[in-house]
Order: C-alpha cells, then sequence, then structure tokens
C-alpha cells in the first residue's frame, strides 16, 4: 500500500501591537487554494511552485484561481493568519502600551460570581488516535500525544523542565517530563517568550511570545524565581519596572553580571545581582519608533526595533554581537557590535554569513559549554519573497564569535537528510521567520540540534546532518495507515514546527527537549537513529496534565452511544479534537488547523469542522475510519462542503459559520456572500450552498448569527488600518429582505472589528453584538470608541451601548442563557449581565488567557469556553447569576 500525500498543517499566525496582548505584524503573502484530490482539503502534496507575497489593504488578499489545484503554501497561509488574527484587536487604530495590563486589572476589580470553572480537556490528546483515520484525519503521522504551541524550553540537571507555553504560561515537570503543574497563573500574561536558567540555578522567563504569528501576544516584562523546583511566578517577581511591558522576548542571555533580552523594542540589559531599578536600553536601531518617541504612533512603529538574538563571548563579555532586523526586511536588518563605545553594524569579516540587511532576517544564536564554537540559523528576508522552496539562509558555525563563519548546511542538504519536506514549495525552511531553534551538547562542541520545521541533528560540527525529527511520517516507506499501528512500521516523530529546546539530566542520563507547535518531547542526547536516520527514541511529553490546547472554538452534542455529552472544537495547528463521554483519551478526528464548528446538539457525531478560508467538512459519525478508504474510496465517512468563496479566498482565515437556532438545518456561512444550506449535516458537497447576499468586493464576513429564518452578518473591508469599514447586513435565509444597516464612523456602535453576534431565542429581533479592539483611551484613529457590548430590540436597526462596567479588553464571543443572561468571551476571560442588570460579573476565575468563543450544552445548564491557551472550560450557568 503506497502512503498517501500527507495532509497539511495550517498554522495561524499573527503579530505585533503595542500593548500587553497581541503582537501585530503584518503578513506579506497570498493564500493558496485548498487542492480538491481524494486526500481532502488538508493536503500537502500538490503544494506551490510559486509563492506570491503581497500586502493585502483589502479584506483578504486573494487565493489562487480555481483551475489551479493548490497555488499556495503552508507559510503563506500562516503569515495570512498573521494579519487577519491582528487586526480584529487592532485595525483601524494603533493601540497603546499597556492595554492589556490595564484591562487584567481592571477584569481582577470586577465583581466576581460564584461557582468554579471545571476544566475538561486535561487529559491526553492523541493525534495518532486510531479510531479517527478518516480521509481529513492526519492520525498515523506520528506526533502521538499533543498539546498546544510551546514557544520556549529549559531543564537542569536534576530532573526539573520547565515548559513555556503560546498562551497558557509556564509549566514545570520535576520527573524529566509529565506530571506538569502551572507556575506561572498569577501573572497578568500568559504568553512565554524566552526561558532560561542562569548559572545559580534561577529561572529566568521573558513573557510575550516573540514568533510574530497570528496569536502571539506581548508580555508584560521579565520575571525570575529563585526556587524554580518549588516557586511559583508572581508579580512581585517582576525584575526592574515597566520598561519591557508590551513588549515580547525572544531570548534571554547571561554574561559579565548582566541579563541581555532581545525584544521587539530592541535590546535590553539589566544587572542579575540586583532585580530592582530600571533596565538599560542597550541598542534600538530606530529608537523614534520607541513609545513615547516622536514616531511611536506610526504605523511601522512596531516592525521598526525588533531584535532577535544576543552573542556573548564568556571568555571576555565585553565582546557582543546582536542580531537585529524584522523578518520581512528593513534597512536596519544586521548584526551590531560596540566599537569604541557605540554600537556599529557589522559589514565585513563575517565569512560566509551574510552581513546586507537583505540576507540578515530572523537570527539564532548558539554556543559551545567551553566557548569554542559558535553557531548560528538565519533567516534571508530576500529567500522568504522570492524563493518558493525556503526562506533559508543557511546554519553556520565558527570558532570566534565575530567569524569567519562557515556555512554548515542550506535547505537542499536538509531535505537530503532524511526530511520529510521534499515537495518544491515546501522544503526545510521554508517556514525559518516562525520556527527556529539551535543548541550544542554541553560535553560535545561538535554535537548540535537545530530546529525549523523539523528536528535536525549534527555530530561533527555541521558537516553531515540527520533529520532526527521529520515533519510526519507520511512520505516514508514504512508508513501504514493500519490503525493497529501508531504509524505502520515508522518511529514515533515529534509535531511540527519547533520553537524552543534544551538539554538536561534525568536520573544521570542527558536528554534534549524540544518544544514545538505540538508541546514537548524529548529523546536521549545519544538516542539512536534509524537507516534513516531519523530518531527511533522520541518521546511524547504531553501526558494530559499540561493543557495549553489554543482552541478557536467548541461544539457540544449529545453522545448517543455512551450518555453524557460529546465535545469537539477546533485547534491551532492540533486540527479537531474530539470527547467522548466515555474518553479517557481524546482523539483528532480532522487534521491541519481547525477553524469554527458546528455540532448537532441532539448526535454529537454529527460535526462540521472548519479549515481556514471556510474549507469545510462534514461527518455523521464522528468521522470514526479505520482508513479503509485509502483502497476504497467509498468507505471515507467525511465530506467537502466548502462554498465557493473557499475557491476564490473572499473569506477570513478563520471564516463565521452557524446554525439556525430554531432549525439546526439551516445553516449560514461568510466570506464575501452570506451562504445559506438547509441540509444540515446531510449535506454532501459545496453546491448545495445557496449565496443570499453579496456583501460586496473587497468585504468579508466577521461574524453570522440566525434564528428563525432571521439572519445577521458583520462584514469588514478592507479590514487593516488602511481605509478599515465595518457594518451589519440583516436579511432572511430565503434571501428575501436583504439590505446593510446605517452604521455612521462616528455613530454608537464603533468602527472596530465585529466579532459575533448572540440572538436572543425568544426573539429573533433581539440580539447583541461583541466589538473587538479597544476604546478610545487606548487607541488613535477611526478605531476609537467607547464600548465593546451592544444591544438592538429592533433586528439591528439600531444600538445601544451597554458596556456599563465592562473592561476595556477584546470580546470575541457571546452567547444568551435561556433566562435571557448574556455571557460574553474577552481576551482575558469571561464576564456575565444576568437578566435584568446593566452592571457585568466576571465568571469564575480563569489565567489571563483569551476565550475566542463560547457555547451552551444542549440543555443550556452549561457554559461551554474554548480558551485560546488552556484547553476548554465549563461552567453551571445556574452559577452565573
Amino acid at each position: 500500500m503506497s502512503a498517501p500525500t500527507p495532509k497539511r498543517r495550517w498554522l495561524t499566525i499573527c503579530a505585533i501591537t503595542a500593548s500587553a496582548g497581541l503582537f501585530a505584524i503584518p503578513a506579506s503573502a497570498a493564500p493558496g487554494k485548498h487542492d480538491s484530490s481524494p486526500f481532502g482539503a488538508r493536503t500537502l502534496g500538490q503544494l506551490a511552485s510559486e509563492r506570491e507575497h503581497s500586502n493585502s489593504a483589502g479584506s483578504v488578499t486573494p487565493k489562487a484561481t480555481a483551475e489551479d489545484p493548490d497555488d499556495g503554501n503552508e507559510a503563506d497561509e500562516i503569515a495570512e493568519g498573521a494579519d487577519q488574527y491582528a487586526e480584529a484587536r487592532t485595525a483601524p487604530g494603533v493601540v497603546a502600551p499597556g492595554a492589556y495590563g490595564a484591562a487584567w486589572q481592571s477584569l481582577a476589580n470586577l465583581p466576581t460570581t460564584g461557582g468554579n470553572w471545571r476544566h475538561i480537556t486535561n487529559l491526553p490528546y492523541n493525534s495518532d488516535d486510531p479510531r479517527y483515520r478518516d480521509i481529513d484525519s492526519n492520525s498515523s503521522g506520528g506526533s502521538g500525544n499533543v498539546t498546544g504551541r510551546m514557544a520556549a524550553i529549559a531543564a537542569d540537571d536534576d530532573g526539573y523542565v520547565y515548559a513555556g507555553s503560546a498562551g497558557g504560561g509556564v509549566w514545570r515537570s520535576g520527573t524529566g517530563g509529565g506530571h506538569w503543574q502551572p507556575i506561572s497563573d498569577r501573572l497578568p500574561s500568559q504568553s512565554t517568550g524566552a526561558l532560561a536558567l542562569d548559572g545559580t540555578g534561577r529561572l529566568w522567563l521573558g513573557t510575550g511570545e516573540a514568533n510574530t504569528n497570528a496569536d502571539a501576544y506581548l508580555g508584560s516584562g521579565v520575571y525570575v524565581l529563585s526556587d524554580p523546583h518549588h516557586g511559583t511566578f508572581s508579580t512581585r517577581t517582576r525584575v526592574g519596572g515597566d520598561e519591557l511591558e508590551s513588549t515580547t522576548v525572544r531570548q534571554l542571555r547571561f554574561g559579565g553580571g548582566k541579563v541581555w533580552a532581545a525584544t521587539s523594542e530592541g535590546v535590553w540589559s539589566h544587572s542579575t545581582k540586583t532585580l530592582s531599578g530600571s533596565w538599560k536600553l542597550e541598542y534600538a536601531p530606530n529608537p523614534d519608533y520607541l513609545p513615547g518617541h516622536s514616531k511611536a504612533t506610526d504605523a511601522d512603529a512596531a516592525y521598526k526595533n525588533i531584535t532577535n538574538d544576543i552573542a556573548i563571548d564568556p571568555k571576555d563579555p565585553s565582546k557582543v554581537v546582536l542580531a537585529v532586523g524584522w523578518r520581512s526586511g528593513d534597512d536596519y536588518n544586521g548584526f551590531y557590535t560596540k566599537v569604541g563605545g557605540r554600537w556599529q553594524r557589522i559589514t565585513s569579516g563575517f565569512g560566509d554569513l551574510p552581513t546586507d540587511a537583505d540576507n540578515v532576517g530572523t537570527v539564532t544564536f548558539a554556543r559551545s559549554a567551553d566557548g569554542s564554537r559558535y553557531y548560528a540559523i538565519d533567516e534571508s528576508p530576500e529567500q522568504m519573497a522570492s524563493n518558493p522552496d525556503s526562506g533559508l539562509e543557511g546554519i553556520y558555525s565558527a570558532g570566534s564569535l565575530f567569524g569567519p563563519w562557515t556555512k554548515v548546511a542550506d535547505y537542499k542538504g536538509l531535505a537530503a537528510d532524511g526530511s520529510a519536506l521534499t515537495s518544491s514549495g515546501y522544503m526545510p525552511g521554508v517556514q525559518a521567520w516562525y520556527n527556529q531553534f539551535l543548541t550544542v551538547d554541553p560535553s560535545n562542541p561538535q554535537h548540535v540540534y537545530a530546529g525549523l520545521e523539523e528536528v535536525y541533528e549534527t555530530k561533527d560540527g555541521g558537516s553531515t546532518w540527520s533529520t532526527v525529527g521529520p515533519y510526519w511520517n507520511f512520505n516514508f516507506s514504512c508508513w501504514s495507515i493500519d490503525p493497529a499501528k501508531q504509524t505502520g512500521d515508522c518511529n514515533p516523530t515529534t509535531h511540527s514546527d519547533q520553537h524552543g529546546v534544551a538539554i538536561g539530566r534525568y536520573h544521570g542520563k542527558s536528554y534534549v527537549y524540544v518544544g514545538n507547535d505540538g508541546g514537548a518531547y524529548r529523546r536521549p542526547v545519544n538516542g539512536s537513529q534509524d537507516s534513516s536516520g531519523h530518531a527511533t527514541d522520541w518521546t511524547s511529553l504531553n501526558d494530559g496534565t499540561i493543557d495549553t490546547l489554543q482552541y478557536y472554538s467548541v461544539g457540544i452534542g449529545k453522545d448517543l452511544d455512551h450518555g453524557g455529552v460529546s465535545v469537539t472544537g477546533g485547534l491551532q495547528d492540533n486540527g479537531q479534537s474530539i470527547l467522548r463521554s466515555n474518553d479517557k483519551v481524546m482523539g483528532s478526528n480532522f487534521g491541519g488547523d481547525g477553524g469554527d464548528t458546528l455540532t448537532d446538539p441532539a448526535n454529537g457525531c454529527n460535526i462540521a469542522q472548519e479549515y481556514v478560508y471556510l474549507a469545510l467538512q462534514v461527518t455523521q459519525n464522528c468521522a470514526l475510519n479505520d482508513g479503509s478508504w485509502i483502497t476504497d474510496p467509498s468507505k471515507a465517512t467525511s465530506y467537502n462542503i466548502a462554498p465557493a468563496d473557499n475557491a476564490t479566498g473572499e473569506a477570513r482565515f478563520i471564516a463565521p459559520i452557524g446554525a439556525d437556532l430554531k432549525n439546526g438545518s439551516t445553516w449560514v456561512a461568510g466570506g464575501r456572500h452570506v451562504w445559506v444550506q438547509t441540509h444540515g449535516y446531510a449535506i454532501r458537497s459545496g453546491s448545495e450552498w445557496k449565496s443570499v447576499y453579496d456583501l460586496g468586493a473587497g468585504r468579508t464576513a466577521t461574524a453570522v448569527a440566525a434564528s428563525g429564518g432571521k439572519v445577521y452578518a458583520a462584514w469588514c473591508g478592507p479590514c487593516n488600518e488602511e481605509g478599515y469599514a465595518r457594518g451589519i447586513a440583516v436579511g432572511n435565509a430565503d434571501g428575501t429582505g436583504w439590505h446593510d444597516i446605517s452604521l455612521p464612523v462616528d455613530g454608537t456602535v464603533p468602527n472596530r472589528y465585529l466579532s459575533g453576534f448572540a440572538v436572543d431565542p425568544k426573539n429573533a429581533n433581539h440580539v447583541f453584538l461583541a466589538v473587538n479592539g479597544f476604546s478610545r483611551h487606548w487607541t488613535e484613529g477611526p478605531g476609537s470608541g467607547l464600548g465593546h457590548v451592544f444591544e438592538s430590540k429592533d433586528g439591528g436597526t439600531t444600538w445601544k451601548d451597554i458596556s456599563a462596567n465592562l473592561p476595556d479588553v477584546p470580546t470575541n464571543s457571546a452567547v444568551v442563557t435561556a433566562d435571557g443572561g448574556i455571557a460574553v468571551a474577552t481576551d482575558l476571560g469571561v464576564v456575565y449581565r444576568a437578566p435584568g442588570q446593566t452592571k457585568w460579573k466576571r465568571v469564575g476565575s480563569l489565567p489571563a488567557v483569551a476565550v475566542l468563543q463560547l457555547k451552551l450544552s444542549p440543555d443550556g445548564q452549561t457554559l461551554y469556553a474554548a480558551t485560546h491557551g488552556r484547553g476548554i472550560y465549563t461552567f453551571k450557568v445556574r452559577d452565573c447569576g
């Protein structure tokens, strides 16, 4: 049996705003069309041989034409998702530093409801669950148990491992990985940028993920834990003042009694002995763009002082090299060192390692413990813009910090060394701006681990490499979909897309720990490889005690086979999870990125799951499948039902879908058009959708809702700061009565991103609107406005701001409870307004994690919250009052 064309994993990537929240950096990419091969929408096999790079000033960069099977690339999709996730929170204004910190404090001061949240996804999530080997699953790829994106890893020689997640905080294991405990829940930011242990055993945490991706949030500074084996981080453990608030921290390095931080606002340093006092700005290439300076509100300010890493000579800590630059290129990109007390660009003497701005992008350094060897990974803006295969300039080695550097790997060589990424248009380093790590075995200067999309190892300083952690196993002859085996005869691998690495010891044995989009993994430093150079000894450390899953959505339906309910949800790069009532392990029945989802309240195995850009699939058996569709296509039980806006690219990266509250067989989906289909979960083709309204060229739906045949659709277009516009259209599911509502820019509803509707189940004309972004205090420009929740009692004709005491924080979705209360999901938790009341309460107590969607259980008694970093939680509605 031959291996199927592997299924594509999609990531959502976002960026930089100046706040303790989102890092909003614009993308430079055009998304590609999903193919229609027998392997479903997630197929990787026909990746593009050409990438288009453009900054979209409209709502969505158009995808490939329908005639071209797949003129796109996952790296492009990541970057496009970056724009769109950020737009919701930033466009059309500039968000001032401190917005999220102020919101967190305001939320903490709200009255709190009774009751407690119940965590329901705190069990293993097996991406290779043999029950779910249907056409659109990635099961059998070899990643095993997974959790959410791990941005940083640290480990010591006493068996302690620290995993810093993208949005779910920092976790500790005292058993070499596994049996995890959260240790940063009291911080106002749960986004990790860097973790590092200093020479005295203290653990340093730089908050604010620096991967410049779609759901990367800014941080609140740097914290230190003097007893990381037992302590927990708190606001009292912050180093220095508020100088690093609302930045991202990509690396923390130590030398000469100082800790150095590479941030989104330059390179800073602080004494490691005295933790009070301000941070010192060592170097910012464009200081006029820093907060408080003359160009701080410029639209490009967030991209003008990005720094990536610091290399320090341990023998002479006064010798320092800074790697500075924005991944897509800028005049200031390059390497800098101090000459005569002033920082100067290095222009020569580096050998193979480029020093020109066009070829220095995202850079990671590493050095051997004895200081005899230095290594570097360099992503090239020029390669990223022009090379369809890879953005990697190379991996380099030197015997001195100042070179000369020698190239020891490029993308073609890595592809030939056992990589799973050998297809034109998607080769090693194609996402080098997003995923990088590098470390040297403390006992061997020639033994190096490098991370890009995959994990690579060299034991001879780079002369030869092995892909010890391939992207997945689908490409290889050892692969089989046989549900009796995890991945045929292949060995388990890691999840794709590497971000963090550390080497530590447990029970006297050295291990390498890696963090990636699927969580944390380890193998012995001197581990074994098969004849292809793939490691035979990776172990997933995602045992269910750590849950950093990044949900976009949640769906709940009765479990007719086992009683109780079945819960599903769409995830960043971890597909669609499914948790049935009798499960001890969650499975993954759809692969790639999971977006919005619909689940039949009466039957939890009726599921519609969104990929990206309205690439919808439907199943009526939970996508249970033994993989026999490989040889008999008629045995597939998932069906591609994407409406036409998917083929033309006229839909958001995560596009809205919804079912009519009164008739679950009527569905609404939003792209450029408002689409309706009336066959419910029996739909089998995208042709069954009917366009009932054209929102207009350049516009795309941001939220939809329907009840009793009445449909609401919110849109934006353009959706970024260049001419940003938004609106609401209302009509009927049968195509009649459609019209745009008048929403003046300076009217009651602010000119910001309209993120969700909640319709009163008793009255379709009574509707609530959730508005994203920040209000006037934090926003400059036409996005200014008070309020985040609005109410209409006349079908959307007029609106009233009901925000009252609601904290000034982006809101994402809302639901109306059976008694008329309203619950709202925000970037920092959930709030509730009881029926007949005007004030809001905080619902229970969650860490500072974004809640992107709320749904009610089939009986309406339980609230389900999809958090983007800490899994799914439930709360009893009766406790909200």
